[in-house]
Order: C-alpha cells, then sequence, then structure tokens
C-alpha cells in the first residue's frame, strides 16, 4: 500500500505545473510565429532570379534544399545589399558586392568556414581548416599564381544548391566525389594545358574500389579524394604511395616493407603497390598475377629461369594446391550432405582452409615461398581432415545402403514365405 502511495506522489510530482505549461505554450506559439515570418520575409533576389536564364537562375526550391538556407545563412551573407528592398537590394551602400570572381570564392568562404567560433554553432564537428589545406593544393597554388581555370569551393560543393556531404545528392558525397572530380579530369580540351591524362576517371570507374562502392555500398572504399585529399588535393609522390595504400591495406604495406621488392623498387625510382596493381584501373587480384604464365605481373621485371620468376612460379603453385584441396573437400562434402549425411561441423571447420588461403594471397607481399607456405599449412591440414570427413561420411552411407538392402531382401524373402506358406494351408 505504501509502495503504491509513494508511486503515486512521485507520478503528480513529475507532471508539469500549469505555469511551465503556460510558458511552454507560449514559447511554441513565439516560434512557430517566428518562422512563419521567416518563410514569409521578402527576398526580392529569389524573386528576380528565379526568373531569370542560366547561369543566373535561382529559385527559392533549390535553395531551401542548401544546407546554408536550412542554417539560416541567406543571399546577403555572401551578396551583401538587402533583399527586402527592391529598391535597395543592390545598392553598394548596403553592402552589395555584386558578383563573386572564381578568385574571391576561397577567401569569402573560408570567412565563415575558418572561423571555429562561429562554425561551432552550426556544426561542432566540423573541421575549420580546409582553406588553410586548399592553398597548400595544386588547386589553391595555382590560383594564387593567377590561373582561374582550376577548381574552387563551388566547382565542387556547387554553388546554391550545396548539400551536406553524408546527402546522397551532395556533389561531394563519396558516390559522387569521382563523377564531381571527373568535370573537370576527363575534360581533354580542359586538361590539356597541364598536360595531365583524362582517362582516371574512366580507369576507376573499372576498378574493384568503385565496384566496392558503388556495387556493394562500401561507402568506405577509395575514391579520389581517398588517395590524393580533398580541400588539400595532390597527387601522391612516388615515394608516399605505399604510405597512401597503407591507411586501409595495412598487412600488405607490412609485408612489402619486409619483402626485396622495397629496397629494389626504390633503387629503381618505382612507386611500391601501383607497379604492380597500378592505380587508377585496379583489377580484382588473382593468383594468376604471381606466376609465370601470361597474366603474371611478375614476368613485367622478371624473365625466365630468373630467381625472382621461379619464386613466383612457386608460389602460385603453393596457392594453387590449396585451392584444389579445398574444391576437392567441398566437392565430396557436398556429396555427402546431398546423400542425407550429416557433415555440418566438416563444412564449418572448410572455412579456416578458405582463411589460411586468404591469408596466404595476402602473404604473396612478403615475396617469400616459405612466408606464404607457413601461411597455406593450416589450411592444407583442415583441407585434408575435411577431405577424410567427407569420405567417411560417404564410407557410412554406403554401408548404411548395403544393411538396407540386406534387410530389405531379408524382409522381402520372409514375406514370400509367409505368403507362401498360408497358401499351402489354405489349401
Amino acid at each position: 500500500m505504501n509502495t503504491l502511495r509513494t508511486s503515486a506522489l512521485t507520478i503528480i510530482q513529475m507532471r508539469p505545473s500549469p505555469r511551465t505549461l503556460l510558458r511552454g505554450f507560449a514559447l511554441a506559439i513565439f516560434f512557430a510565429v517566428s518562422l512563419t515570418a521567416l518563410a514569409q520575409a521578402p527576398n526580392t533576389c529569389l524573386d528576380c532570379h528565379s526568373v531569370l536564364d542560366a547561369p543566373l537562375t535561382v529559385n527559392a526550391e533549390s535553395f531551401s534544399a542548401s544546407i546554408h538556407a536550412q542554417k539560416g545563412i541567406t543571399c546577403v551573407n555572401c551578396h551583401g545589399g538587402d533583399p527586402a528592398s527592391a529598391d535597395n537590394a543592390m545598392d553598394k551602400k548596403t553592402g552589395f558586392k555584386g558578383k563573386i570572381t572564381r578568385q574571391q570564392v576561397p577567401e569569402l568562404c573560408g570567412k565563415c568556414h575558418s572561423d571555429t567560433a562561429y562554425m561551432r554553432q552550426y556544426n561542432p564537428s566540423l573541421r575549420t581548416d580546409q582553406l588553410a589545406q586548399y592553398r597548400t593544393s595544386v588547386h589553391g597554388k595555382k590560383l594564387l599564381s593567377g590561373d582561374s581555370k582550376v577548381a574552387v569551393c563551388t566547382d565542387c560543393h556547387s554553388v546554391h544548391e550545396i548539400r551536406p556531404a553524408n546527402d546522397s545528392r551532395s556533389t561531394v558525397n563519396p558516390l559522387n566525389v569521382a563523377t564531381t572530380c571527373s568535370h573537370c579530369h576527363a575534360d581533354q580540351q580542359y586538361m590539356k594545358p597541364y598536360g595531365i591524362k583524362t582517362a582516371q576517371f574512366a580507369d576507376y570507374s573499372k576498378s574493384v574500389h568503385h565496384e566496392a562502392m558503388t556495387v556493394r555500398g562500401d561507402l568506405s572504399a577509395p575514391t579520389c579524394t581517398t588517395c590524393h585529399g580533398n580541400h588539400g588535393a595532390a597527387p601522391p609522390g612516388v615515394a608516399s604511395v605505399t604510405n597512401v595504400c597503407s591507411t586501409c591495406h595495412v598487412f600488405q604495406s607490412q609485408l612489402f616493407d619486409e619483402s626485396p621488392h622495397k629496397a629494389a623498387f626504390a633503387a629503381a625510382g618505382l612507386p611500391g603497390c601501383v607497379t604492380c596493381h597500378s592505380n587508377h584501373d585496379i583489377e580484382h587480384p588473382a593468383d594468376t598475377m604471381v606466376s609465370t604464365g601470361d597474366k603474371s605481373v611478375c614476368a613485367t621485371c622478371h624473365s625466365a629461369g630468373d630467381p625472382g620468376l621461379n619464386t613466383a612460379g612457386e608460389i602460385h603453385g603453393k596457392l594453387q594446391d590449396l585451392q584444389d584441396r579445398i574444391a576437392r573437400s567441398k566437392e565430396i562434402l557436398d556429396r555427402a550432405a546431398e546423400s542425407g549425411m550429416e557433415v555440418g561441423q566438416a563444412q564449418l571447420d572448410l572455412i579456416q582452409a578458405t582463411d589460411a588461403l586468404t591469408k596466404g594471397r595476402v602473404a604473396v607481399h612478403s615475396a617469400r615461398a616459405a612466408k606464404v607456405e607457413q601461411e597455406l599449412q593450416p589450411g592444407n591440414a583442415v583441407a585434408e581432415k575435411t577431405y577424410r570427413a567427407g569420405e567417411q561420411a560417404l564410407h557410412e552411407r554406403n554401408y548404411r545402403r548395403v544393411g538396407l538392402s540386406i534387410s530389405l531382401l531379408v524382409i522381402g524373402a520372409t514375406l514370400l514365405g509367409l505368403r507362401l506358406w498360408i497358401r499351402e494351408i489354405e489349401q
């Protein structure tokens, strides 16, 4: 009884007082009226620009989708003037700046985005060093030298319809970054003065990285900015390629550092990973890449008969052997399972062999057959064990089938004998 009384008192105490409810209601009305007034505030900028031809077209619908509009930042914040008055909208006395040149864009954006205190009130987690990074980029340096064709903020983020990067419609969303970069970097005429190739986007579109992002939906897969940076965009130097790749491929990088290839590549002035895997057109890695056949990347540097190509052939043979063992075990276990035999544990164990094969393929970056063999050995043992389990299951199946056949024959003979005996009695 006391517990019920205490609970009732607690509930009564938690109920807001009439004065609190009145204050909350008044506050809600205040915000509703304020938002309505803001939505109905005259904006002569949009009134005019909504009916102008491109590229001057800016309508309320597209601008309202911008993160700036959603945060209450309007035309006047960038262009100045007085959008509430048609007479003074473009009056320089009200601070109207007119068209903002490409050279002015980074500094204009940086005025807010480099102000930590200002940006904290909108998004405390947003970085405020974008302008500083841009000044170190190839784009920023060329803009400072007077080249107005290079990318500025609005080329990547758009102008009036700027969406946050986590919006799938944003031009800088991971799914759209490569397309955004391609607007310039896939244009042969635009890039001709810089002597830069324009096949990067086409190559990337065929790569394993692009497939991981667009087909498998892995937004952490590399895109242009992952390797080149975003605001501080610059091509990684030859000596830095391995460091860039190692941000994702940690184990491969460690093995490469211990391999004879590292010193050999450095002496020849070759970049690390891209020498074998390319840079933008990165294909699915295959065991044939480490072999002596036509698809061997080792044969690019090594010739027939030299120790390097011999090692490649040995490594390929070890990988192929385990792959064949796994396939053999899988086939016999599948046959046993289809026959109704219980081989579930063996099928689970076989996954360990597949894991060992994966580790062996990673160990290829050591360029040492012994290291690859070390990773593959547990897989070979598991593959052999599961194959024997499959054989035993099939042997048990056959034994049961023979036993069943004999039982059926005995039962059949018994029934026949009974039938004959019954007929004899009837006669």
